[in-house]
């Protein structure tokens, strides 16, 4: 049934504009959507967009506990520029101590499995409780960003968790996206100056170089082409 909505929705979005989409995103599912943020070029486009134009969707990060200071700065900038809330969610307190107690602080640089178990505890459970209850997730997901999401469509279904994901400026390239950013005097992450393309935690993420991937710069001790945190399962 779920996979009939997907379908259904991506043929009604086709005639609409990215404004167009999320406003009826919002009839169609009421208070039930939530879009989640990192500060990235991505997230703060939509942001703009959502907090702009008063849209009732509901704007949520997850703090992992281990973000640059300069994240911090755009969150800020952020609710001082648009005057909205942003919900925050947490890792679980007892998980990370656990974590941290049994394997010290820099245990996801030992295997994949640790990396793996560590992006679990601070981004996806967080995650799971941000998206409970909720009928459709927005996300900042591009199908520039890596290769394993070229074949994505506007709408999704996340098997998973069996909620509907909306990302809507999937067919926008970055440059679009910066120059929208700019455009339009959007608060950004200054790491972006700094070459790095995707901003997560701060012990996981670098600069790329130039022709690296965009996905180059996480997790980038692993040799993996498909390096995900598990929030997307795409």
């Amino acid at each position: 049934m779920l996979k009939e909505k997907v379908n259904q929705l991506n043929q009604k979005v086709q005639s609409l504009d990215t404004i167009g989409a999320l406003r009826f995103l919002t009839t169609e599912f009421q208070e039930k959507i939530v879009f989640t943020t990192s500060f990235g070029y991505e997230d703060q486009v939509i942001t703009d967009f959502i907090f702009r134009n008063n849209l009732p969707i509901q704007v949520v990060t997850l703090d992992t506990g281990r973000m640059f200071k300069e994240t911090y700065k755009v969150f800020s900038q952020t609710l001082d520029v648009y005057k909205k809330p942003i919900q925050v969610y947490y890792p679980l307190g007892e998980a990370i101590e656990n974590m941290m107690s049994a394997k010290g602080p820099f245990s996801f640089y030992d295997s994949v499995e640790n990396r793996q178990e560590c992006c679990h505890i601070r981004k996806v459970e967080p995650l799971n409780r941000a998206l409970k209850g909720v009928e459709c997730w927005i996300t900042g997901i591009r199908a520039e960003q890596s290769p394993n999401r070229q074949g994505m469509t506007y709408f999704e279904l996340d098997e998973p968790r069996q909620i509907i994901k909306f990302n809507p400026l999937l067919h926008w390239t970055f440059d679009q996206v910066k120059q929208y950013t700019k455009d339009n005097h959007i608060p950004y992450n200054v790491l972006h100056d700094q070459g790095f393309v995707s901003i997560g935690c701060e012990p996981c993420t670098r600069a790329i170089q130039p022709g690296e991937d965009f996905r180059a710069g996480r997790w980038w001790w692993e040799n993996n082409s498909k390096k995900e945190c598990g929030l997307h399962t795409h």
